[in-house]
């Protein structure tokens, strides 16, 4: 299965290509088959080969902004407008919080990159519209944002990236451009599936953990800390941790890390605006 734009829409279909690494591993593998087939007295050396190797693919896909395993955006292009960031809002819609975060772009005039989760949008069409009735973008963060995702197999993985997009475009006539994995946590498996679905995936440049973390104001100022143009910044309207009030975390850091963002004379695009160079979306 597969979400496609109608032709006279579809962008240029993105082509695997295998890293040095996984080349690498490919080549291991094989090499220490022949070993084993060859000389079996060698099994050590050909078992330490290939777990030296697991060890490396598997840091690949625990390191979020590695780029070991296949393309991964973890700032804005250069050809983006000048004094632009994008500012990410994953793991929604949330009935509860993303309603209270629209109205905070809105008197801020920003505006965002929601990567949702299928199933949420399935269970809140009218939110989901909302967002891009809003002016921003929704893009795909898997159908059901498994703890285990990065354990997948090919076809379990491939669900799961299809299904969200499925979930989206039925819900909302958008297609998705952008993947976030999530915890951003992978494996090799992915971007064969990201090339085939023409989905880039994204990380970011710096992320407040404010799905563990309550104290809104180390938050932003891990968020602010050496912020510039290019930036791509994560927090979530789903799963966000709750403060000492009782309100989830993000309700507080945003005003301040939106009045940051404006004094340093940047401006909040969503991810297809920035890379397409253009204005908001």
């Amino acid at each position: 299965m597969s979400v496609l734009l109608p032709a006279a829409e579809a962008p240029p279909r993105r082509t695997w290509r295998a890293t040095a690494l996984v080349r690498g591993s490919i080549a291991v593998h094989v090499l220490a088959g022949a070993t084993l087939l060859v000389r079996p007295v060698a099994w050590p050396w050909a078992l330490g080969a290939v777990v030296a190797d697991h060890l490396l693919i598997s840091a690949g896909g625990l390191l979020p902004k590695s780029r070991l395993l296949g393309p991964n955006m973890t700032r804005l292009p250069k050809s983006a407008p000048g004094n632009a960031v994008a500012l990410t809002i994953d793991d929604g819609p949330d009935p509860a919080v993303t309603p209270q975060v629209l109205s905070l772009l809105e008197t801020h005039g920003a505006r965002a990159t929601f990567f949702c989760i299928g199933a949420q949008v399935r269970a809140q069409p009218g939110l989901a519209r909302e967002i891009l009735a809003r002016g921003h973008a929704i893009e795909n963060h898997s159908e059901h944002h498994l703890h285990r995702f990065s354990l997948l197999g090919p076809k379990a993985m491939a669900d799961e990236v299809v299904r969200a997009q499925e979930s989206i475009h039925a819900v909302t006539g958008a297609v998705p451009r952008f993947f976030r994995a999530p915890a951003g946590l992978r494996n090799p498996f992915l971007e064969p599936v990201l090339a085939r679905a023409d989905l880039e995936l994204v990380s970011w440049t710096r992320r407040g953990f404010d799905t563990v973390r309550t104290d809104a104001a180390a938050i932003t100022r891990r968020l602010t800390r050496a912020l510039a143009a290019g930036d791509i910044l994560l927090v979530h309207d789903g799963h966000a941790a709750l403060s000492a009030l009782g309100t989830p975390v993000i309700l507080s850091v945003l005003p301040a890390l939106l009045q940051v963002i404006a004094a340093r004379g940047l401006t909040c695009l969503t991810l297809r605006a920035a890379c397409a160079g253009a204005g908001p979306a």
